[in-house]
C-alpha cells in the first residue's frame, strides 16, 4: 500500500521513478530529485509530471537517465537533501523483468545430499541475502552468492538433514526473516524451514481400479480432521493423518473413519486442505478450528495433522502412509489445493523474497482483492506459475497424489492451469484437475481468466457446475435459503434439470455450459454454505422429517446418475447438518466433525447412497464420456410437468430414471420388462413391466439388458 509514510519512492518501470510526498511537510513540493547507488554515486532525475492525490499527497514521475542494476540498491533524494529508499515497485511487472530473471531450474529451495546441501533462492531484486542455518544447537550464517537470472545460491558442506534454516533477505533497505518459499518440510507453526531427505518418503504402488475418464469418478469430499475427531469413533490418533486411516476392532464394529469411507464404494476421496496453513496454532491444535484456506506454504504439509509438529518427517512420513493406506485400499486421493491467495501476504515467504511480484496489484500499488482475502495470486507472472506448477509436480511425484481441487480456480489463469495438467498428466495419466471456476472480480484480465465462460480455452479442467447445484437442490447464498430447486419441490424447473442431467453440454432446458461432460462437477453440497439438509429444513418447511428424507436421497440420486462428474460431501449421505450454519471454517469440532451416531440414525439414505454408486458404478450409460454420446443416448419424458422420465441407452442396456419431487402419485407404463434396481430407500432386484406405479417423492432406476 503506498502513501503512509512522508517521502516514498518506487521503481516502477525499468525508466520510471514513482515518488510520493506529503503535504504535510513542505508542501509536498520539490524541484529537483537525485538518485544515489551505494558507492554514493548521484544522477539527476527528470520530473515529467506532477500530481495531487486524493491522500493529499504529491505524486511526481521521474525519469532515469542512465540504467539501473537490478538488485542494487539505490536512494532517491529531493531538494531538501531527505532521502528515501528506491523500493522496486511495479517494475517486477514488466514483460521485460520476467524476460530477463525468470528462471526455469528445478533446484529451487535446499537440495539435500549426505555429503552437502544447496540452497537455492530466487531474489532478482534483494540486494543481498543470507542463510541462518541451525544444527544441534549451533547456529551458522553464510552469505549467498547472487547468480544469473536473480537466483542466491550457498552450498554447506556435511550432513544437514534436520537442520532448520532461514533466509534473511535485504531489499527495499530493510532485512527480513523468511522462511524458503520453497521449502518442502519445516518446524511447527512455518517458523523454520527443515532440511530433509526427499527420498525417504516412499509410497508403495498398488493397482488401482481402472479409470478411462473423469466421468468415471466418484468424489466424496472430507476433512482429515473432521472425519475422526468425534469421540468413541475408536480412533486412536484423532484429527491426524494417521487417524484418518487407521483401522482397529472398535472403528471396524462402528463402521468409524477409513472402514466406513471403504465401505461406501466411492473411487476418490478429496482431502481439504493438507498443505501448511496458519490460522491453527500447531501447539495447541485442539484450541482452534479452520478449515484450512489460508495457506502460508505450498509444499509443506500442516503439521496439526501430524502427531509430532515438532518433527519435520513426522507429518510427511504419516501423510504418505494415508495416501498408500487408500490406494491399498483401491481409492484415490485428490487434495484441495489452496494457489489463489496466501493467509497474510506481508509477512509471506512470496512477499519477502519478491516483493509485490507472486501478487495482483495495479499500478498505483493497490493489491487485488477478487478472492475477498486482502491479496490474489498472480499466476501470470512466469514465477508465480512456475511456483504452482513445481508445487502440484512434486505432490504428484512425492506423494502419488491423484487428483488436484482448485479453490477460486477462477483467480488463476488459463494457461498456468493447461500447464498443471500438462506437467501431472505425464507424471500420471489419471490425474484428475477440476476447480472452483467462478468468474472472481479480480484485476486478472476476463479473457485470461481460468473459470467456467472460459472453460474452451482449458479443455482438460473440470468446473464445479452452480447450475446444478442451485437447479437440483436452490439456490445457495445466505440469503436465498428458502428458494426451492426442482428436487426440493420447484417442478417449474424441470427443463433446466434436464440441462443439468445432460452435464450443460446443448442447448436442451437452458444455455450449453460445457463442451464435455468431462469439464463438469455436478454437486448440490460441498463444504461452503449450509448443507442441503439444513437448506431443506429452510425451503420445506412444510415437510415431514420422511419427506426430506426422500428428498435427499433424491438429490444424491441426481448427483450420482447425472452426466458428468459426481461429488459428495462428507455426512451428505446421512442428512449431515451444522445446525443451519452458512460458513462453518472456524467453528468448533462439535459443528464440524463427522457425527457416526447421527449416521446411525439416518442409515437408510447411506444404504441408498451406497446403491446409487454401486448402479453408477456398473452401469456406463451413466458414464458417457462425450457430448456426442450424451446426444445419442439420453432423451427425457415427463409427467404432467411434474414428473421427470430420464432415458438413457447404449449398444448393450437401457436405464429409466424417474424423478418425482411431488406429492402425487403417479402411473407410468413401461414397454419392455425391467430389472427394478432402486425404489427410494428400498434395494430392489426384480422385474417391473406394464404400469409402474410411481409414489410420490420417488427416486427409481430400472436397467433393461439389451
Amino acid at each position: 500500500m503506498r502513501q503512509q509514510e512522508y517521502f516514498e519512492a518506487y521503481l516502477d518501470d525499468y525508466d520510471k521513478i514513482v515518488v510520493y510526498l506529503s503535504k504535510n511537510s513542505y508542501n509536498g513540493e520539490s524541484n529537483c530529485f537525485y538518485l544515489r547507488d551505494t558507492l554514493g554515486n548521484i544522477q539527476d532525475l527528470t520530473i515529467t509530471s506532477i500530481q495531487q492525490t486524493p491522500q493529499q499527497y504529491n505524486r511526481y514521475i521521474l525519469r532515469v537517465k542512465k540504467p539501473l542494476v537490478i538488485g542494487e540498491e539505490y536512494e532517491v533524494l529531493h531538494q531538501h537533501a531527505r532521502a528515501a529508499i528506491l523500493r522496486y515497485g511495479y517494475i517486477v511487472k514488466r514483460d521485460r523483468f520476467d524476460e530477463e530473471f525468470a528462471y526455469y531450474g528445478n533446484d529451487l529451495g535446499c537440495v539435500y545430499q549426505k555429503q552437502e546441501s544447496k540452497f537455492t533462492l530466487w531474489a532478482p531484486t534483494a540486494y543481498r541475502v543470507k542463510l541462518e542455518l541451525l544444527k544441534e544447537g549451533q547456529y551458522r550464517t553464510f552469505e549467498m552468492k547472487r547468480e544469473h537470472n536473480g537466483i542466491f545460491r550457498c552450498v554447506v558442506s556435511g550432513d544437514m538433514e534436520n537442520a532448520s534454516y532461514v533466509y534473511l533477505v535485504k531489499v527495499n533497505g530493510a532485512w527480513k526473516e523468511t522462511i524458503d518459499p520453497y521449502g518442502i518440510a519445516s518446524t511447527y507453526n512455518s517458523k523454520r524451514s527443515v532440511v530433509v531427505d526427499k527420498k525417504r518418503i516412499r509410497i508403495k504402488d498398488y493397482p488401482l481400479p481402472p479409470l478411462r475418464n473423469y466421468c468415471d469418478a466418484i468424489i466424496y469430499e472430507t476433512s482429515v480432521r473432521d472425519f475422526t475427531m468425534q469421540r468413541g469413533c475408536g480412533v486412536t490418533y484423532p484429527g491426524s493423518f494417521l487417524g484418518f486411516v487407521e483401522e482397529n476392532e472398535q472403528t471396524k464394529a462402528k463402521m468409524t473413519g477409513f472402514s466406513y469411507l471403504k465401505s461406501l464404494g466411492i473411487t476418490h476421496v478429496q482431502l481439504m486442505p493438507v498443505m501448511d496453513f496458519g490460522s491453527v496454532d500447531e501447539q495447541y491444535q485442539q484450541l482452534f478450528y479452520n478449515w484450512g484456506y489460508d495457506p502460508v506454504q505450498y509444499f509443506a504439509l500442516e503439521g496439526s495433522y501430524g502427531l509430532d509438529p515438532t518433527n519435520a518427517y513426522s507429518r510427511m512420513m504419516e501423510f504418505a502412509h494415508l495416501v498408500e493406506s487408500c490406494h491399498k485400499a483401491g481409492i484415490r486421493v485428490n487434495l484441495d489445493v489452496v494457489f489463489n491467495h496466501v493467509f497474510e501476504v506481508n509477512s509471506n515467504a512470496l512477499q519477502a523474497c519478491v516483493p509485490y511480484y507472486y501478487f495482483q496489484m495495479n499500478e498505483e500499488g493497490e493489491l487485488s482483492n477478487g478472492t475477498f482475502c486482502g491479496n490474489d495470486f498472480d499466476s501470470t507472472r512466469t514465477m508465480g506459475r512456475m511456483l504452482i506448477v513445481q508445487a502440484c509436480r512434486f505432490l504428484c511425484e512425492t506423494y502419488r497424489i491423484d487428483g488436484l481441487r482448485f479453490d477460486l480456480m477462477g483467480i488463476l489463469d488459463a494457461q498456468t492451469m493447461n500447464l498443471v495438467y500438462e506437467v501431472c498428466h505425464a507424471i500420471n495419466p489419471n490425474i484428475m484437475i477440476y476447480g472452483e471456476g467462478w468468474d472472481m472480480p479480480s484485476m486478472l484480465d476476463f479473457d485470461q481468466r481460468a473459470c467456467i465462460r472460459n472453460q474452451h480455452l482449458i479443455p482438460h479442467i473440470a468446473h464445479f457446475s452452480d447450475r446444478f447445484r442451485d437447479v437440483a437442490k436452490g439456490m445457495t447464498s445466505q440469503n436465498e435459503v428458502a428458494t426451492k430447486g426442482y428436487c426440493t419441490g420447484a417442478t417449474y424447473l424441470i427443463d433446466v434439470m434436464q440441462n443439468c442431467l445432460l452435464a450443460s453440454t446443448m442447448p436442451h432446458g437452458d444455455t450449453a455450459l460445457f463442451s464435455s461432460p468431462q469439464n463438469v462437477v455436478n454437486y448440490v453440497e460441498c463444504h461452503d454454505n449450509m448443507t442441503a439438509w439444513d437448506k431443506m429444513r429452510e425451503c420445506c418447511k412444510e415437510d415431514t422429517r420422511e419427506v426430506r428424507m426422500l428428498r435427499q436421497i433424491m438429490l444424491l440420486g441426481a448427483t450420482l446418475l447425472a452426466q458428468g462428474i459426481p461429488f459428495i460431501h462428507s455426512g451428505q449421505e446421512f442428512a449431515r447438518t451444522k445446525h443451519g450454519l452458512h460458513n462453518t471454517y472456524c467453528e468448533k469440532d462439535q459443528i464440524n466433525q463427522m457425527d457416526y451416531a447421527r449416521r446411525d440414525r439416518y442409515l437408510e439414505i447411506v444404504e441408498a447412497a451406497k446403491a446409487l454408486i454401486a448402479i453408477r458404478k456398473k452401469h456406463d450409460v451413466f458414464r458417457f464420456p462425450d457430448a456426442a454420446s450424451i446426444a445419442k443416448g439420453v432423451r427425457f419424458e415427463d409427467i404432467d410437468r411434474q414428473v421427470l422420465i430420464y432415458r438413457l441407452q447404449n449398444d448393450h442396456e437401457e436405464a429409466v430414471v424417474i424423478f418425482n419431487p411431488t406429492a402425487s402419485i403417479y402411473t407410468y407404463r413401461l414397454e419392455y420388462a425391467y430389472r427394478l434396481l432402486f425404489y427410494n430407500c428400498k434395494i430392489e432386484n426384480e422385474y417391473k413391466q406394464d404400469d409402474l406405479i410411481i409414489d410420490k417423492y420417488a427416486t427409481i432406476v430400472l436397467v433393461k439388458e439389451k
